[in-house]
């Protein structure tokens, strides 16, 4: 594979010229340090980062976030806009996991009331919360007419129906837990059938549900907002997403646009970019589609989190509410929003692809919910198993370099496969029992695939964001319990 030349334009930015490819519409511009540039060199992040240039409509630059590392078809870390009318959508610059995403709650706890009990506390977790591929739980039964209006109204539907969470949640929650357009009428039947046990399931993968505290501080008065009040503060973390029902939605989809690429004549350098263009009524139908996965994400994260409450309340002894068991934020990684960006000195309405990317709002944002309006929008950036996790805010920069969006965890350094030949799941746990994180997973295969070995270093990635201004601390996290699919 040749090695992509780039300029240097600062410390921790680099560009790939339209040069690169004489197809290339759009610059790429590479934000990372030389130690995570190394790796995105070492697979096809950069090629395929220039490969994205290449869409038609494409916007401004294409940005690669310092996680970025290889995907199918845009690099996972990258970003991309299309122009409204003449740009293109892409479903493999979302993902196939739509809408995987972060949700953020805090708790009055500090670490020395739940350490005593980490153990248990993570196993009744387990219990209540459903990990791994076929994994459920025998009393919540969704019927095919639930999982439609699921689809349609998200977190809202399984509060009001099924009365798991509090009325107040979706407040903090990107798009307050349901995004509008949604049909669930374009979604086929085997989506629909893969998605009716999965709702309130964590999957498996670098899927997870830790138990945290609070390491360090960095901005008081963004934290205070947010519920982070001190260091030891014990916080929770939900990372996942739409399961089966968005991957199917995804696998639909491509084979949609496979057909329309020839239809429409457009020419791709990779076949997984397959894509139509904004208004065609291929995309049309995969948006439809495509916002009914990001619902059912939203719910299944939902779900998740009142089962969390409840295991506080059993572990505990008292109701959640005493515990303060508060949403902070949910935010989504794998998503296309039709956004207003300044391109080319003017306002443009676009197609915002974040392929493992995360939103980063400023201050006064009209998308940001009214409690941080005045702060930013949170930013949630997850660790690997055993690593930190972040809490950053949102910042004007970010609308200039990246289209309002930031990193979205630590990316892979080392493959699946490779990780597995190289540890032992013995090994991986008593490591962390070790640095005093309980784990308990579904699957021994999935803690030696996800070990932290794996990752790049998430306090590298968030120190370039930050650095950048493209997301500023907050507030770092460490876990003191795991639970994995």
């Amino acid at each position: 594979m040749p090695r992509v030349t780039l300029e240097r334009v600062d410390e921790y930015i680099w560009r790939i010229p339209k040069g690169f490819r004489p197809d290339m519409r759009v610059p790429v511009h590479v934000y990372a340090s030389r130690q995570l540039l190394e790796k995105m060199h070492r697979d096809r992040t950069l090629i395929q980062g220039a490969n994205v240039a290449t869409l038609p409509g494409v916007q401004k630059h294409i940005a690669v976030l310092p996680d970025a590392h290889e995907g199918y078809g845009f690099p996972i870390g990258g970003v991309a806009a299309t122009d409204e009318d003449e740009g293109v959508i892409s479903p493999g610059g979302v993902g196939y996991d739509i809408n995987c995403g972060v949700r953020l709650m805090v708790t009055s706890l500090s670490v020395e009331d739940v350490r005593p009990r980490i153990r248990e506390l993570v196993e009744v977790i387990f219990r209540n919360v459903p990990a791994g591929l076929g994994a459920r739980r025998k009393d919540f039964q969704v019927t095919h007419s639930d999982l439609d209006r699921v689809a349609l109204e998200g977190a809202h539907y399984i509060i009001d129906k099924f009365g798991l969470g509090w009325p107040e949640d979706p407040k903090h929650m990107e798009e307050e837990g349901a995004m509008d357009g949604a049909d669930p009428s374009a979604v086929s039947p085997q989506a629909k059938s893969r998605g009716a046990a999965q709702i309130g399931t964590l999957g498996s993968g670098n899927h997870f549900l830790e138990v945290q505290r609070v390491d360090k501080i960095f901005d008081e008065r963004a934290a205070k907002r947010m519920g982070i009040t001190h260091e030891g503060q014990v916080t929770v973390m939900i990372h996942c997403g739409s399961r089966g029902y968005g991957h199917q939605i995804c696998s639909d989809y491509l084979r949609v646009m496979e057909r329309a690429v020839r239809k429409y004549g457009i020419r791709l350098p990779d076949r997984e970019l397959a894509c139509a263009p904004a208004k065609s009524p291929e995309v049309q139908s995969y948006l439809k589609a495509f916002k009914c996965a990001v619902n059912f994400a939203f719910a299944n994260r939902q779900a998740i989190s009142h089962w969390v409450r409840q295991s506080f309340e059993q572990v505990f002894k008292r109701p959640a509410e005493e515990m303060d068991l508060r949403v902070v934020y949910d935010v989504c990684h794998n998503i296309v929003k039709y956004e207003e960006h300044r391109v080319d000195g003017s306002r443009k309405k676009v197609w915002v692809h974040r392929k493992g990317a995360t939103r980063s709002f400023p201050a006064g944002h009209p998308l940001i919910p009214q409690d941080y309006r005045d702060i930013g929008q949170p930013v949630l950036i997850p660790g690997s198993m055993g690593t930190a996790s972040w809490v950053l805010l949102g910042n004007e920069r970010a609308m200039d370099l990246t289209f309002g969006s930031t990193a979205h965890g630590a990316g892979r350094e080392m493959s699946r496969s490779a990780a597995k030949r190289t540890y032992r799941a013995g090994q991986v746990i008593q490591s962390l029992e070790s640095r005093g994180i309980i784990v308990r997973s579904d699957s021994m295969g999935t803690v030696v695939e996800e070990v932290d070995a794996a990752y790049k270093n998430v306090d590298q990635v968030v120190e370039v964001s930050h650095a950048l201004g493209i997301g500023t601390k907050v507030a770092r996290l460490v876990p003191i319990g795991v639970v994995k699919g």
